[in-house]
């Protein structure tokens, strides 16, 4: 009898593991709900290297590349700005359907005015953005990316952030991401195809 009743056991758990029984409630299949829709971006309210104020929803229409960093960003940012606007070069008039997008995660430093200093580096089609400390700090958060302050000598600081480029369809839902990382002709192909739809 015992035998039988560590079979039982064994039996039950090896049915709990596999999600065909839910030890919670003791009958039935473990049930999940997806929606299939990713929660990477929301609303924002912020203003663009004009001052113009900038939502998220006033990008619809297009597709869109958003990348976070900020100006004083010694390395990653303007490598990433820079390889953005020769992927838009490359791409041709195509690239006239392409929103790029740069969200400051260094809001006190980055002002509309040095914004639009700093894009003369790079294409003429990329915006900026850049809000209040709680507006930036909300931005991300929406975009699941990351940020933090890190200070250094002398009252100075860097910002640590997220490093990926995000692609957005024209509805605004969450399709990828571009890492520059990969060889230039995938993340080409991935624009590209970006698009086409």
């Amino acid at each position: 009898m015992l035998w039988s009743l560590l079979a039982g056991v064994t039996v039950l758990l090896a049915f709990a593991l596999t999600g065909l029984v839910d030890l919670r409630s003791g009958i039935g299949p473990v049930k999940y709900v997806t929606t299939g829709v990713s929660t990477i971006g929301a609303e924002f309210a912020l203003v663009d290297q004009d001052g113009a104020a900038r939502t998220w929803s006033s990008f619809r229409g297009k597709p869109v590349a958003v990348f976070f960093g900020f100006t004083n960003c010694p390395d990653i940012c303007p490598t990433t700005l820079a390889e953005l606007s020769l992927l838009l070069e490359g791409m041709g008039p195509e690239s006239d359907n392409l929103t790029v997008v740069l969200v400051s995660g260094d809001p006190k430093r980055d002002t509309p005015a040095v914004l639009k200093e700093y894009l003369t580096s790079f294409d003429p089609r990329i915006t900026a953005l850049t809000g209040e400390e709680g507006q930036i700090d909300a931005a991300f958060s929406a975009f699941k990316a990351y940020r933090k302050v890190v200070p250094l000598e002398r009252d100075e600081y860097t910002v640590d952030h997220s490093a990926g480029v995000y692609l957005y369809d024209r509805e605004g839902a969450f399709v990828g991401t571009l890492d520059m990382h990969e060889p230039q002709e995938v993340r080409m192909e991935k624009l590209e195809r970006l698009v086409s739809v």
